[in-house]
């Protein structure tokens, strides 16, 4: 099973790029024809939250127009640059989203199944996940102890070292979030976007990830009070793959195509060639 895991699009209307500089809805375009031409292809797509930049219903008809051009599904979780009733209603027809409250979701794929949850806090760049969240991922896990599992939210549950990020990850229901996570050693992953930049860490009994935006990336700077900013670094997404015998496998994928690939042979004419 493949799972391709995208994240934090910032789609914006068209010909209004993000903080002036980032053309999101290219980059996003890119991001899809990436997928596209995967072999294998993934079985379904996670998107990991700030599909849009403001939320504003044109950006979400951009989302639907993109995402429809994948064959496989997509299952997308709201960040905070989105808006949840917003995105409720764009996605209405995929059918996956609950009719009302909290956009968590869990999806009965095998051999890896996927539990989706809401930390969208409106009003700010924070994320929380509401008591009701955290009892559906408590009783999603405990509906299936065997089955390995995926959760995946939208802001990161740890101090990565990026202070700015920090401040504005998983704040409010953090604490039980882990709790319910180590009591459930099904939990092969908890992935995660937010902070554009591919981090991992052991949390909770398993191991916790962030994907790279497939837009643009926030400066790797990890002195103290470094300033909130971000860079041009080339997009990226990851490749989550269950392989029997050994588990979740999560391989790094570059959006941009790159010269080759190119044979390993010696030419005879090196030292050492035949």
């Amino acid at each position: 099973m493949l799972i391709a895991q995208i994240s934090d699009l910032h789609l914006r209307p068209p010909g209004v790029p993000a903080y002036g500089v980032a053309e999101t809805n290219a980059f996003a375009e890119n991001a899809i024809n990436a997928l596209l031409r995967l072999r294998p292809a993934p079985e379904l797509v996670v998107l990991t939250g700030d599909a849009t930049d403001c939320g504003l219903p044109e950006e979400f008809a951009l989302l639907t127009t993109l995402l429809d051009r994948l064959p496989m599904p997509v299952f997308c979780v709201p960040g905070n640059h989105d808006r949840r009733e917003a995105m409720r209603a764009a996605l209405a027809p995929k059918g996956y989203l609950p009719a009302d409250g909290a956009l968590d979701f869990v999806v009965e794929m095998r051999p890896v199944r996927l539990i989706g949850l809401d930390s969208l806090w409106e009003g700010h760049s924070a994320g929380r996940l509401e008591p009701a969240s955290l009892d559906f991922l408590a009783a999603a896990l405990a509906a299936a102890p065997d089955v390995p599992t995926v959760v995946a939210v939208h802001h990161p549950p740890f101090v990565c070292g990026i202070g700015h990020m920090d401040r504005i990850r998983l704040l409010d229901g953090a604490a039980r979030f882990a709790a319910i996570v180590a009591a459930n050693p099904q939990v092969e992953r908890v992935i995660t976007g937010h902070h554009h930049r591919p981090v991992a860490v052991r949390f909770a009994g398993t191991i916790c990830q962030i994907a790279p935006s497939v837009a643009h990336q926030v400066t790797l700077n990890l002195a103290p009070g470094a300033p909130s900013d971000f860079v041009l670094e080339p997009p990226a997404f990851l490749l989550h793959q269950w392989i029997e015998g050994t588990g979740l496998v999560t391989h790094q994928a570059y959006v941009q195509r790159a010269p080759g690939p190119f044979p390993f042979v010696m030419p005879a004419e090196y030292p050492g060639g035949g």
